[in-house]
């Protein structure tokens, strides 16, 4: 099987681009990850404003994390610094939010996001990723440091190839980073709880996927948050096909949108 387990090689960045780009088709609908450093929006999902190129929000932190390192490295000036308060706000609530809570029509976070926030905070943050690669580099460190790069070591530690890195990193994304064995329904939760033996010591790597897929589904369905045609569905049909290393051309499809990667991507960095 063709894998890497170099994230620096050409074949790792390569890998590394795919599970982006699968990703931004969940997350922006589009593989062009590159092109949604502006969006932002509430997607009525409970998780307040969603935006940037991983789909930052304000009620989990991650947002305001970004926008806390970014006012912190330009000061003066700063179009996002108002909103640092507000944020808070929003995560203090999305930290309050328990799992029966989090789809309902988008919840209290929404609320308060559009409260603390509203539509200034949505031009601000448009403005700062349009004029000033300093927070577009953000993002791309933090999707890098929080995301990306636990994901990949914890691919590697269980022996899964392009597709699982794809798969790890977009439950990462999703659910967050958390605790394992906690029933947070955090990535480290369901990997924690995926019970058959991993491809690293002996085991089937498609047996590995889909228990993995299939303890992520219980947490996006307690959440209310597992459509027939959403991510679960899109690695389902991933593994389906036996193509671990993702070799292409192979295809997949999201929210009835489909894709197509027809050869190797080219690392983006931009």
């Amino acid at each position: 099987m063709l894998r890497s387990d170099d994230p620096c090689s050409t074949q790792g960045l390569i890998d590394q681009e795919k599970a982006f780009q699968i990703t931004s088709t969940a997350e922006n609908s589009t593989v062009n990850w590159w092109d949604t450093y502006a969006t932002i929006e509430d997607i009525r999902d409970g998780r307040g404003y969603t935006g940037g190129i991983v789909g930052f929000t304000s009620a989990t932190g991650d947002m305001l994390e970004l926008v806390e390192q970014y006012v912190a490295l330009q000061p003066d000036h700063n179009v996002l610094a108002p909103y640092v308060a507000g944020l808070r706000s929003c995560t203090r609530l999305g930290e309050t939010v328990d799992d029966a809570e989090y789809g309902v029509d988008g919840g209290r976070a929404s609320h308060v996001a559009g409260q603390q926030l509203g539509p200034s905070f949505l031009a601000a943050w448009a403005h700062a990723a349009h004029d000033d690669p300093i927070f577009r580099r953000l993002q791309r460190s933090f999707r890098r440091d929080t995301y990306w790069a636990p994901a990949y070591a914890a691919a590697v530690a269980d022996g899964v190839g392009a597709l699982g890195q794809a798969l790890y990193y977009d439950t990462s994304v999703n659910h967050g980073p958390g605790v394992a064995d906690s029933n947070d329904g955090s990535f480290d939760d369901v990997r924690s709880r995926t019970v058959v033996t991993a491809p690293s010591r002996g085991g089937d790597e498609r047996r590995w996927l889909m228990d993995f897929i299939d303890r992520r589904s219980e947490v996006l369905t307690r959440w209310g948050d597992n459509p027939v045609d959403g991510r679960i569905a899109m690695f389902r049909e991933l593994t389906d096909s036996g193509n671990w290393p993702l070799t292409p051309p192979f295809s997949w499809s999201i929210y009835g949108d489909v894709f197509r990667m027809p050869r190797d991507p080219t690392p983006r960095n931009d």
